[in-house]
């Protein structure tokens, strides 16, 4: 008998064979489907029941996330009213193995009649679907990955590699960016990766800064006013001249008699570790861990600090 391990590997190399395959077939019918699609005025309307149905939830979903809006149309509640929701302009993706679901072809006509048109994600180029649909995609398998060459397995997998296809096309076409994504994706963990410093740091006021001819005295009261444990030096034009910590103010307290007379410039630590605002919050924390530091200057072009980020800035956010 057939250990699990092995028919898991027979399952997988199935579907990446089917996949493969499909990829050889690809033809000018997706290129005009991409340009449907690109040029749409209003939305994707995507239908499907069954497995495809959920394939079709999920080309939906990805389609919204990466700058073409998509909405999941179910077939049974689109015939019973839910079609409203279709206007002129909008284009329809239809994903179907066999081609002739009843619910489906149900929706054709529709479609027709509002100048809708339509995109066949299907397994049978001679079906009703694909004779009626305006561009057909070949998502055709020589069989599922079960026994009984009968649950969607393979042809599924065909379906949804198709439309993420369709997907990162079009968003590369659509010049679609992490910032385009971050804005869409603000809650949960990919929206976590794609802060930037400038989101999370400190500025204007809150900046703990002295000049380089200030006292030891006016460097401490300033580094207890601000509350993050050091203050930045600048020189006579704004720009860093150094920083100093908590760390270096007790090295100092026990290296001089009488530190009350040490200026910033004296004690200024020279060439601290700076960050543009626009770099991931995460390489901020990767820049903090290398260096066994808990806080970051961020400064413009011109070498000016215009703000601080902290590690707990980082771990508040659940960057960390």
């Amino acid at each position: 008998m057939i250990s699990p391990i092995d028919k898991a590997r027979e399952v997988i190399l199935k579907e990446a064979e089917a996949v493969r395959t499909m990829a050889d077939r690809l033809n000018g019918n997706f290129e005009k489907a991409v340009d449907l699609l690109y040029n749409i005025k209003g939305r994707v309307i995507i239908s499907g029941i069954g497995k495809s149905g959920q394939v079709a939830r999920k080309l939906a979903a990805t389609l919204s996330s990466t700058g073409t809006p998509a909405y999941y149309l179910h077939p049974s509640e689109g015939v019973h009213g839910d079609i409203g929701v279709v206007l002129s302009g909008d284009v329809a993706i239809i994903i179907s193995k066999s081609g002739d679901t009843e619910e489906v072809i149900k929706l054709l006509p529709i479609f027709k009649r509002l100048e809708v048109p339509v995109i066949a994600i299907t397994g049978d180029q001679d079906s009703p679907l694909a004779q009626q649909a305006d561009v057909v995609l070949d998502a055709s398998v020589a069989c599922e990955a079960c026994q009984l060459d009968l649950i969607p397995t393979s042809s599924t997998t065909a379906a949804l590699v198709m439309g993420d296809a369709l997907a990162v096309v079009l968003l590369e076409m659509r010049g679609f960016t992490s910032d385009d994504f971050s804005f869409i994706h603000p809650g949960g963990a990919l929206g976590r990766k794609l802060v930037k410093v400038g989101d999370l740091m400190h500025t204007g006021p809150e900046l703990p800064v002295v000049k380089k001819s200030a006292s030891f005295r006016e460097m401490v009261v300033e580094m207890t006013t601000k509350k993050f444990g050091l203050t930045l030096i600048v020189d006579d034009a704004g720009k860093l001249a150094g920083i100093f910590t908590d760390g270096d103010l007790r090295r100092t307290v026990e290296s001089y008699d009488n530190p009350l007379k040490l200026t910033a410039n004296q004690l200024a630590i020279t060439n601290p570790k700076c960050i543009a605002a626009n770099e991931l919050a995460a390489t901020a924390v990767a820049l903090m861990e290398g260096h066994n530091i808990t806080s970051l200057v961020i400064t413009d072009n011109d070498s000016r600090p215009i703000g601080l980020i902290h590690l707990h800035d980082l771990l508040k956010a659940k960057v960390v």
